[in-house]
């Protein structure tokens, strides 16, 4: 595709003296109101340059590029000049890259190939995969391909808690009230009732506490009937996780949680106290962070147990000797960011100057509409229940609008699935919001449901063009884009050639929800030319200009989809 702002820029630079083409490129604004031109190029800071009124350079600017070819017009206003692009030149060069592309649209090789971990979803063995977990898992699992459309070589970690003083309260509750049966019959539920109970007694009876403490500290020392129950746990969690992941449609490179680094930890621990960061502190191991602002660093408790810093210390230097990663990403809530500002700091006194490159993407909680979740308290939304109710609501809705029977099972799967991803990935990610079924089960608006139905009104159309799509489509037939004139195709045309640009931003921003925003946009562009003018018209030229711009905005679609991890149905 041409780089128009790069093309003005020599443009521009060509028609000024001693001013470069990169300081131009920086220059260059896109105006609030398509109105007032494709680009926008103010020239206040050529001033001191040339020593003239900005609204003078302004003016003569614009003369000297009026007769340029690739713009429709060049204006001055003030100390603007404000550029109108040669319509059927961008059209032609965005959807003909966009056809020529297909699902390689977007994509790039900005990463040239350097490995990124990518850190998500996480949750604890033993306990329920709640609707709280879907913002890491989902948002994880989009950055993952986004950074995998740049071209980096992405590793998807899945750093499973499973491990800490949880398992020993978990493993006290079963032997005190549980029973085999129950446990292989529903897991997840029947060893969330033991924790329950294990900090309900306890409230009463302290010496719970004390007892779950010491069963942990025979886990980590390898005792044998301890490390039997735990592995059983983990596998019957592990079963469980699978099924949520299958349905959103998720995989891992890896499932090594905080055990795997159980026999490393020894070995770290000797680094720090070589260091000299280690310090003693009440029978406790800790790194002193006050110089930085920060409050100490527990690395080691009074009973000899580790916690998750140690583990996550350890966790890094692995992936870094075993990946050499270029990128070392957490999408991990908000609540931890003091975790990760000591666990870098920590990284980076220790004398790897590559502390840089671990990177904390936190995200804003979910809470319930009345009251926070906990699962101390058993009080908390399953995410299975969540994806199992859209879907079944959404066959609902598209038995009444005629899918075919046999299609009628993947697409109520494709599209409820869907309306979740998308729910949780269009809004910008630091922000709390509270679950809300009527919210997440909402088909109409800015929806994944509505952005799925765009993508198969276009291949509705592109099926009723037959032969003449199927051309298009080969690249057999090249349209004239001048037939385009309106400008709402015009601007659905800019929308589709900006989606490269806001890949890139995704990645950099580590935000999903742009590319959420920017598919919504052209979802909206489309409806709106495909209600203002007939698409199938008996003039063939304009007739074939319209087809490849719904098949350029159907492709468009599909590839924005697929980097939030939504499928992108043909028909619904």
């Amino acid at each position: 595709m041409k780089d128009q702002k790069k093309e003005l820029a020599a443009a521009i630079a060509g028609a000024l003296e001693n001013f470069e083409e990169d300081k131009v490129a920086q220059l260059i604004e896109t105006p609030p109101d398509s109105a007032m031109g494709d680009y926008a190029f103010p020239c206040f800071k050529l001033a001191a340059v040339y020593h003239k009124a900005p609204q003078k350079i302004a003016e003569e600017l614009a003369e000297k590029l009026r007769g340029n070819g690739a713009f429709a017009d060049v204006k001055n206003v003030n100390a603007y000049v404000n550029f109108f692009m040669n319509r059927a030149d961008v059209g032609g060069s965005v959807i003909g890259d966009v056809i020529a592309e297909g699902d390689d649209y977007g994509k790039s090789d900005v990463g040239g190939g350097r490995p990124v971990i990518v850190e998500f979803s996480s949750p604890n063995i033993a306990k329920p995969f709640h609707i709280g977990h879907i913002r890491s898992t989902v948002i994880g699992a989009s950055l993952a391909k986004i950074y995998k459309a740049l071209g980096y070589d992405v590793i998807r970690i899945n750093h499973l808690g499973d491990y800490g003083t949880q398992f020993g309260k978990m493993i006290v509750a079963y032997r005190k009230w549980g029973n085999e049966e129950d446990v292989k019959r529903e897991p997840i539920k029947t060893l969330l009732g033991y924790y329950v109970k294990f900090h309900e007694e306890a409230e009463n009876d302290p010496s719970l506490d004390d007892e779950a403490r010491a069963t942990f500290t025979k886990l980590e020392n390898g005792e044998k009937e301890e490390v039997e129950i735990w592995q059983w746990f983990r596998e019957e969690s592990l079963k469980e996780f699978s099924r949520v992941y299958d349905m959103l449609g998720i995989e891992f490179d890896s499932y090594a949680g905080e055990s795997f680094y159980s026999d490393k930890m020894p070995r770290v621990e000797k680094m720090l106290e070589d260091k000299g960061l280690l310090q003693e502190s009440e029978g406790a191991q800790i790194v002193d962070l006050s110089d930085y602002d920060m409050p100490p660093a527990l690395i080691k408790k009074k009973d000899g147990s580790t916690l998750y810093i140690t583990r996550d210390i350890t966790a890094a230097i692995y992936r870094k000797e075993t990946y050499d990663f270029y990128r070392n990403i957490y999408v991990v809530a908000s609540q931890q960011n003091l975790h990760f500002k000591q666990l870098f700091k920590i990284i980076e006194l220790m004398g790897y100057d590559w502390a840089n490159q671990c990177i904390h993407v936190p995200f804003g909680m979910v809470s319930l509409e009345d009251g926070t979740m906990s699962t101390r308290k058993g009080k908390v939304v399953f995410l299975i229940d969540v994806l199992n109710k859209s879907v079944e609501k959404t066959r609902e809705i598209i038995a009444e609008k005629n899918v075919p029977e046999e299609l009628l099972d993947k697409t109520a799967h494709d599209v409820g699935i869907g309306a979740v991803i998308f729910q949780e990935l269009s809004n910008n990610r630091i922000k709390d919001y509270t679950f809300s079924w009527d919210k997440v089960l909402n088909f109409d608006g800015e929806t994944g449901p509505y952005v799925q139905y765009t993508h198969a009104r276009c291949s509705s159309v592109l099926r009723k063009a037959g032969r003449e799509a199927d051309e298009l489509l080969a690249g057999n037939i090249t349209p004239d884009m001048s037939k385009l004139t309106g400008d709402v195709v015009y601007e659905l045309i800019k929308a589709i050639g900006r989606f490269p640009d806001v890949v890139l931003e995704a990645g950099e921003k580590y935000e999903p929800s742009i590319i959420t925003r920017h598919i919504t946009d052209i979802a909206e562009l489309f409806n709106k030319f495909y209600h203002d003018e007939h698409i199938l018209v008996e003039d063939r030229d304009e007739r074939l200009a319209k087809l490849a711009v719904t098949a350029a905005t159907k492709q468009t679609i599909k590839n924005g989809l697929a980097l939030l991890g939504i499928v992108a149905p043909d028909r619904m």
